[in-house]
């Protein structure tokens, strides 16, 4: 199963990523955290059965992005899932720093709607179609 596990505290985004991904037929599931804490919980709570990518934001409430993907990438049992960083965040600072941590791809929303959903729905392409993960703990 195509799973996506979206970290996203933005309605607006959510929803936008939510029907790209509907209409572009590329994930069977969409899971939704709303913040970094409860990222955290699921991932280590799905560490069977993980989602084959995480679209990860950076600014978050309770636990920021930044540490998500500091603590996902520390774990042995969590370090093979992919991160997508999906954030507003154009900041070199926060480029370098998930990149440090491991992240696997660090994407700038657009902020044109049309732009938004065509960047998700390529990601969904991309991390759900053509690339081979290797999802053993």
């Amino acid at each position: 199963m195509n799973r996506v596990l979206l970290v996203e505290d933005n309605p607006d985004d959510l929803e936008l990523a939510r029907l790209a991904f509907a209409r572009g037929h590329v994930a069977s599931a969409v899971d939704v955290a709303r913040d970094g804490a409860e990222a955290l919980d699921y991932l280590f709570a799905h560490r069977a059965d993980p989602p084959q990518v995480v679209l990860l934001d950076i600014k978050l409430p309770l636990v920021d992005g930044i540490d998500v993907l500091r603590r996902v990438k520390a774990d042995p049992g969590t370090r093979h899932i992919p991160v997508v960083m999906l954030t507003s965040s154009a900041q070199d600072r926060d480029l370098h720093a998930c990149y440090e941590l491991g992240a696997n791809s660090y994407i700038v929303k657009p902020v044109d709607m049309e732009q938004f959903m065509a960047a998700v729905n390529n990601i969904g392409v991309y991390w759900l179609g053509l690339n081979l993960t290797d999802t053993r703990p």
